[in-house]
């Protein structure tokens, strides 16, 4: 669950509302909650990812910045789980939903073992269109957070916290209208009951340091734009040494003739008018070399024409697509004298089919005089 987006953790779709967010929480917090499950250190793990991905989701700014930027976005705000705008009844949905299993109250993560960033990180990289297609690989370099040796990851000078004076340790804030509470994760310790009295003077009280790394990832065949690769191992650094993943995400930067669509590609092919009509065999780039295309006799604008297994790799494995060659016709902007003549030459030749129209519009005529006789 862990490797699982946020919306794929609540089993929910991107598309999602709130109310579906919500009873999707309801119901994965009612399956994985500590006092449903005492022992299950998995369900206890389960239980706290859906809780953070319940912060995220129902609140739209953070919403709005983890669909654009992942989890690493979020960081900026305060990482995981820290609610920026809006009040949450998440005190009253706990009570109705846990009050039969044995007290009910929600446990509060030790603020010494709580992280202060999230230990999975997402960085992008940009390839070019064959790049994407054939594989390849790439070094890539970036900044990874580790906990701050001095302080313990806690920001506090010698590791020192306090309880927080604004939320009284409770980590929450609340407060009434009318006859409803609700609450809001502390803005000030951000949900750890605690916060340092005096900042750690080697991290300025960020509670970590940062580190230039570099990886040589294997980028596969057929990597699409917005497609994400996993680096196990090489995320973010946590207090008690455990280290998140890297995330790469792929930025593709289009091709001048081919354009993707898939597994598909698609290219276009100016084609002359007589050609067209001609029904000529032309000589057509592919991703791999060249390919002969036979238009039939009287090509339409616009006509596909499709190569089979000719396309792109596709990423996991399954098979190839397509290359598709679209023709545009085209025409000549001046005719000589000569040019004209010919063409009537050419025209005359076909006798009635070269003036279909006659036959068309001549009773659409007919009908259109009887309108005034």
């Amino acid at each position: 669950m862990q490797d699982l987006s946020y919306y794929e953790i609540l089993e929910v779709s991107k598309s999602a509302d709130k109310t579906t967010i919500k009873q999707a929480y309801r119901a994965m917090a009612k399956k994985y909650h500590p006092d449903k499950n005492q022992g299950d250190a998995d369900a206890e793990h389960n239980f706290k990812l859906c809780n953070e991905a319940y912060q995220c989701l129902s609140d739209d700014k953070q919403r709005s910045i983890y669909d654009r930027y992942g989890k690493e976005g979020l960081q900026g705000g305060g990482g995981r789980g820290r609610s920026s705008g809006g009040f949450d009844d998440l005190g009253s949905m706990f009570e109705e939903m846990f009050s039969g299993f044995g007290g009910g109250g929600s446990r509060r993560q030790n603020p010494a073992d709580m992280e202060k960033y999230p230990l999975d990180m997402n960085v992008e990289m940009y390839l070019s269109f064959n790049e994407a297609i054939f594989g390849c690989e790439k070094e890539i370099e970036f900044t990874y957070k580790k906990a701050c040796k001095p302080c313990k990851g806690t920001g506090a000078k010698n590791g020192k916290l306090s309880t927080c004076a604004q939320c009284k340790g409770q980590g929450q804030v609340y407060m009434k209208q009318g006859f409803m509470t609700f609450s809001q994760t502390c803005p000030v310790c951000h949900g750890a009951g605690s916060a340092p009295s005096d900042a750690c003077a080697s991290c300025h009280g960020n509670g970590y340091e940062e580190t230039r790394e570099k990886v040589t990832i294997k980028v596969p065949k057929g990597i699409d734009e917005g497609n994400r690769l996993r680096v196990s191992g090489k995320g973010n650094i946590g207090k008690k040494g455990s280290r998140g993943d890297l995330y790469v995400t792929f930025s593709v930067k289009p091709d001048k003739h081919f354009q993707r669509e898939g597994n598909d590609v698609y290219i276009a092919i100016p084609v002359f008018f007589t050609q067209a009509v001609a029904g000529e065999t032309l000589t057509i780039p592919s991703l791999t070399g060249e390919l002969e295309l036979k238009l039939d006799v009287g090509t339409k604008d616009k006509q596909h024409f499709t190569f089979r297994g000719e396309g792109i790799e596709d990423v996991h494995g399954h098979g190839k697509g397509n290359l598709i060659a679209q023709v545009n016709i085209t025409y000549p902007k001046k005719l000589t004298d000569a040019q004209k003549e010919l063409l009537t030459k050419l025209q005359d030749s076909f006798g009635i089919e070269s003036k279909p129209h006659e036959g068309v519009l001549d009773s659409a005529i007919d009908k259109m005089k009887s309108w005034f006789s």
